[in-house]
This record gives C-alpha cells, structure tokens and sequence, in this order.
C-alpha cells in the first residue's frame, strides 16, 4: 500500500498563515489603519478622575485632537513636524512627568512661555491680570447639564479673552490654594485643573515641556455613569454626548 506523502511542519504553519490573511486581511489592515489614526491623528481618551470638575467629569470620553498642534511618529511622542503651540485656556492631554505615572494626563493651558502665573486663594493672576470670579447661577447649571455642585461653588473665571468655569470648596484652604509668583521660560507650560482644590497639576507636578503636550481636547463623544443611580451601573449620560468643552 502507498502511503500519501505528508507535508512538513513549516509547510503546514505557512499554510495556515497564508489562510488566515486571505481570510482576515480586510479586517487587520483595518485595524492596523484604525490604530494608526488614533496614534498620530484622533483619539478618545477616559477620564477616571474630577479634576477638571465641573466641565468634564469622570466617566467622560474625550475626543482629542493630535495634530492640532504637531504632528508625531505613529505609536511613540517623537515629533515629526511642529506647526503652532498651546493658547492659554486650551484643555490639552499630558504626557505625565512623573516616573510612577505613566498615564495621560487631562488639565487646562494656564500659563505660556513668558508669562508669569500666581494663585492667591484661588484667584488667579496673570502677568499682574487678576481675573474675575461671578458666581455660576442655578439656572445655567442646569442649561449647561453640569452636575450639581452640592457643598461646592461653580465661578465663571474671567481673564483676557478666555472664559471658563472653575469649582472651589468654600471656607477651604490647602498648601495648592496659593502659589507663585512664578515665570515660564521657553517652552514651558503652566497647566491646572478646573477642580482648583482637587487637582494634581503644576502647582504639585512642576511646569510641563512642550514636547510632553500630545493634543488639544475639544469635545466630549459620551459619558457613562459607571456607579449609576439607584443602584444601576453604567448608565448613559445622554445629554452629554457630543458636548463642546468651555
């Protein structure tokens, strides 16, 4: 009796390798596109903590703008081309400088290269700007959908051109309530959260390199309640879906 002749190990792999990319190669050029777009172009990013309550809150996705201001290698933070730089005001995610984070950080642009920034109890003064504090109202907390303030005050921050709103725990003093004066050399940023009294930002971190600045956040795609109401975990926020950021 003849025996069939029998295919070699390596013949066999090579057989199933070419099967799966004839079969699958649609999809994994697709992922390979899908992840290279979210590495150099767009990406979303979670937001776990408070501190940039009340504007973005935690359960938040973030659409992040990665070329808005240059343009990086796929899947590293090495710049390919640089062609503008952060404004004051704008909400940008971080590369943290800190050795035991290795996350993304997500905190407002409050001082530029050459500007000179302090906080004296919790108002803010820019190159000898302070800027104006009206108490947000409960009627624009509510067309806003901001989520209630409780024992906390909401302030429409007020300097130059840019406007924001910003939250304080009343009557409290920390060693992060006060700061400065303190002056930006090149390429260094001034950056906080909008949560002023819970944020660890550059009055704890430092001042943050241009280079550790990855994009400009603008717009909020959806939001899970991951705890829920009445028990009932990750309910959507409906309402904040698509929400432009202040």
């Amino acid at each position: 009796m003849n025996k069939r002749p029998t295919q070699s190990p390596n013949r066999n792999w090579k057989t199933r390798l070419k099967n799966i990319w004839v079969g699958w190669r649609s999809l994994l050029i697709f992922i390979v596109l899908m992840l290279i777009f979210r590495s150099v172009f767009a990406d979303w990013n979670h937001v776990p903590t408070g501190s940039m309550n009340p504007g973005i809150i935690g359960g938040d996705r973030v659409v992040v703008d990665k070329i808005a201001y240059d343009i990086r290698w796929p899947f590293s933070f090495k710049r390919i081309f640089r062609w503008s730089d952060p404004n004051r005001g704008d909400i940008v995610t971080v590369d943290s400088p800190e050795e035991d984070q290795n996350q993304l950080l997500i905190k407002r642009v409050i001082g530029v290269p050459g500007d000179t920034v302090e906080l004296r109890q919790n108002r803010l003064i820019i190159n000898a700007t302070e800027a104006t504090y009206v108490q947000v109202t409960e009627d624009e907390v509510r067309s806003l959908n901001l989520p209630p303030p409780g024992n906390d005050l909401y302030f429409w921050e007020t300097i130059f051109d840019e406007v924001r709103i910003v939250k304080w725990i009343p009557r409290h003093t920390s060693r992060d309530s006060s700061f400065g004066p303190i002056t930006l050399g090149t390429d260094e940023y001034f950056i906080m959260g909008d949560n002023r009294d819970n944020s660890r930002d550059s009055r704890r971190i430092g001042l943050i390199e241009r280079d550790r600045i990855i994009g400009r956040a603008h717009t909020i795609a959806f939001s899970i309640d991951f705890k829920g109401h009445d028990g009932i975990p990750l309910r959507p926020r409906f309402r904040r879906f698509f929400t432009y950021l202040l």
